[in-house]
């Protein structure tokens, strides 16, 4: 019943918004024929009364709580039109204070308002405020819809990255780092495997996957074990948790069942070939030296994210080797206690962010909101001998799509 009250209350919230959009949709509108009008306003709240209906069923029809058309396409329809006319509505109340303001300087100087109107008539609204606002909220939702086409765009990043301390039968190492998979969002089978084939085609000596394999439950990979069980590498494939892959966010019937969906993930890992990492680690060995890779479960600094991980099993016995990789889902486990504790994990490996999947990228800069919370959300950080490198993520979630920050496959080679 939480829940629901919850959506109760984003709708209201949605409802206000959409008569405050409204008044701006007028506004722009009140120079057009009325037959353009009466299309305009009937589409306009057509679309926002299904958008309230979908929001309040949701919490309701489990239906529509398991579809992926509904959960990845309408919802993220519903959250872009909640966000443009979120944005939007900056404007027009940017807008309605300058009214307020000149409407109160009339009350009071009523003789030095000789060019506004009269005493007790009303300001009217700047069509170029309600026209940028609308202008604004309309291309961000645009954009959004834009993004739905490079869920599946693959961007391959090759990295360098090199450490005085790495033995030397491990430079030129090849490792293949994805993250993120998110099985219970795919549609596409086919651009799925393309991805694979990118992966398989870089011919890895190692591959390292950071965690979140599914949304929720065990059951979302019986379609692509056989797409991800291509995956191998001479020196093993190895994998972590994420978040997600506990079954943290969705209801289940009791507590034995949701540990059942854990047990189930953990043998969808062994069955792809894949050695999940659990707060342990492995020693990989190469013309008689070693490196280690050390797996923990989820360990998120912020507060909502489940600390599961355990540096303190998993490191024990890697002491005297002289290079370590550690697979950590969450990147701010990195400066909550592995730079702190760990000062010789060389490389942490990491994702949990997609980037947001919105953002803008270039060779000289790269932004995106998520970086509000996440200081390290993409891309490689250093600090002293140590380094980070977060995957932008190889699948979506919530929004089917990306918006500057594509989907990724990291190449990184030791040096």
């Amino acid at each position: 019943m939480r829940n629901a009250s919850t959506w109760w209350i984003i709708a209201l919230i949605m409802v206000l918004l959409d008569f405050y959009v409204f008044q701006a949709l007028r506004t722009v509108t009140q120079n057009a024929n009325e037959k353009t009008r009466i299309i305009v306003y009937i589409s306009f709240w057509v679309v926002s009364v299904l958008t309230l209906a979908a929001l309040l069923l949701f919490p309701y029809i489990l239906a529509l709580q398991t579809s992926i058309i509904f959960r990845n396409y309408v919802f993220a329809i519903l959250v872009g039109l909640f966000l443009a006319k979120l944005i939007g509505s900056v404007f027009f109340l940017t807008d309605d204070i300058r009214r307020a303001i000149s409407w109160i300087v009339i009350k009071i100087f009523p003789s030095g308002a000789e060019k506004m109107p009269a005493a007790g008539t009303s300001i009217p609204r700047s069509t170029f405020m309600s026209w940028l606002g609308l202008g604004i909220g309309g291309t961000l939702f645009g954009t959004l819809l834009y993004g739905f086409s490079n869920k599946y765009n693959y961007q391959l990043k090759k990295v360098t990255l090199a450490f005085a301390n790495l033995p030397g039968a491990f430079k030129g190492l090849k490792i293949i780092h994805i993250s993120d998979i998110h099985s219970g969002s795919f549609s596409n089978k086919e651009a799925v495997n393309h991805g694979v084939d990118m992966i398989i085609k870089q011919n890895p000596d190692l591959i390292l996957f950071t965690g979140d394999l599914v949304n929720d439950r065990a059951d979302e990979m019986k379609d692509y074990m056989d797409v991800f069980g291509r995956l191998s590498a001479p020196l093993g494939v190895f994998s972590s948790l994420g978040n997600h892959d506990y079954g943290d966010y969705v209801a289940w019937p009791s507590k034995e069942a949701k540990m059942e969906n854990l047990e189930r993930l953990k043998q969808v890992h062994a069955h792809l070939g894949w050695r999940l990492l659990m707060n342990e680690h492995v020693l990989l060995e190469k013309g008689g030296q070693q490196i280690a890779v050390l797996g923990i479960e989820n360990w998120g600094a912020k507060g909502r994210f489940p600390k599961y991980g355990k540096m303190s099993e998993a490191y024990p016995g890697t002491e005297n080797i002289p290079f370590k990789i550690l697979l950590s889902h969450d990147p701010s486990h990195w400066d909550a206690e592995v730079k702190v504790k760990y000062p010789d994990i060389d490389l942490m490996l990491a994702g949990h962010t997609h980037g947001m999947q919105f953002g803008l990228e270039n060779p000289y800069f790269k932004w995106s909101p998520v970086q509000w919370m996440y200081k390290q959300w993409a891309g490689l950080y250093e600090e002293g001998r140590q380094k980070l490198y977060v995957n932008r993520g190889y699948g979506f979630i919530g929004y089917p799509g990306r918006v500057g920050i594509l989907p990724e496959i990291t190449l990184i080679e030791l040096a």
